[in-house]
């Protein structure tokens, strides 16, 4: 069987079994065609000795990419090998390239504060601009829920009833996901509302579909341009990470935050508790029962 067809009933695996995001599928086509293109002879008939060379050509790239490329070559022989097409998986032979999580990029409080500010300001008015509203409710969804760009502006225009506190959103992986939606979240919903155009099925609309991720991420650059924040700071993403810092800072729960967030492994979810070390020893210091023992002297002889 060709490269190019063993792909396809690769990619139409991971897609019917295992739910993979059309964004995941693209880079494993690209991935796995651009692995053909290089080794000598069939991808499907490769061995570790050329894996090895295929990954020491990856040296220039990033650890981060060669990894996922890495990660795309050992799913495609684990296929191979249960589809009875190979006795083994030579990509399992290939040392996984050392990489380190980057720590998230957030804003602070004042800067969020400041975003606001200008956001409400616009919107504010018995007939304010419908782009003002309808930033306004955008911003509220990303600090205040922490969905992901794809997620917001994708949202159909029933994924909130006005009688609900949550909304039901498709995350990675076509899962569902129930995400808190607040008090001023909903209140910027039912302004939104009445300005939406009857028939179209989303919440965000533009044209035949909904606004774009690259619209969104200038609409929001715009945005911080104008409250006097840097706009390169700002993005759809460092909004969720800010969101996910910024509860934790509060006091929530990492599991809890987990679920919020969409996060498959906790692992993921982990790398907010960075900006909070100082807080966790605060809590420490005044939550655990040693805290509490100032007046039992530990150094004294037991009975």
């Amino acid at each position: 069987m060709s490269d190019a067809a063993s792909i396809d009933r690769f990619l139409e695996m991971m897609a019917a079994e295992r739910g993979a995001s059309r964004n995941t599928l693209t880079a494993y086509r690209r991935d796995l065609e651009q692995a053909a293109e290089r080794v000598k002879g069939p991808l499907g008939a490769a061995d570790a000795a050329a894996l090895r060379q295929l990954m020491a050509d990856y040296r220039s790239l990033s650890a981060s990419s060669a990894a996922r490329k890495l990660s795309a070559l050992r799913q495609f022989f684990a296929f191979l090998l249960d589809e009875g097409e190979r006795a083994d998986n030579p990509a399992l032979d290939i040392a996984r390239p050392a990489t380190r999580r980057p720590l998230p990029r957030i804003l602070t409080h004042d800067e969020i504060r400041r975003l606001f500010e200008q956001a409400v300001a616009e919107a504010e008015g018995e007939a304010p601009p419908a782009g003002a509203v309808r930033m306004l409710l955008l911003l509220e969804l990303l600090y205040g829920s922490g969905l992901r760009a794809t997620e917001l502006v994708s949202l159909p225009r029933r994924a909130v009833l006005r009688e609900r506190e949550y909304l039901i959103v498709r995350g990675k992986g076509d899962k569902e996901r129930l995400v808190p939606l607040s008090a001023r979240a909903r209140a910027a919903f039912d302004r939104w509302l009445p300005l939406l155009a009857d028939g179209s099925p989303w919440l965000f609309p533009s044209g035949k579909a909904h606004i774009s991720r690259v619209r969104l991420f200038q609409m929001l650059r715009d945005l911080a341009a104008r409250a006097g924040v840097d706009p390169a700071a700002v993005s759809p993403h460092v909004l969720r990470h800010a969101f996910a810092t910024h509860l934790l800072e509060g006091g929530a729960d990492l599991r809890a935050l987990q679920l919020m967030l969409g996060h498959a492994d906790i692992a993921t979810t982990e790398i907010y508790t960075h900006v909070d070390s100082r807080r966790l020893v605060e809590l420490v210091n005044r939550r655990h029962p040693l805290a509490h023992m100032d007046d039992v002297d530990l150094t004294a002889p037991s009975a």
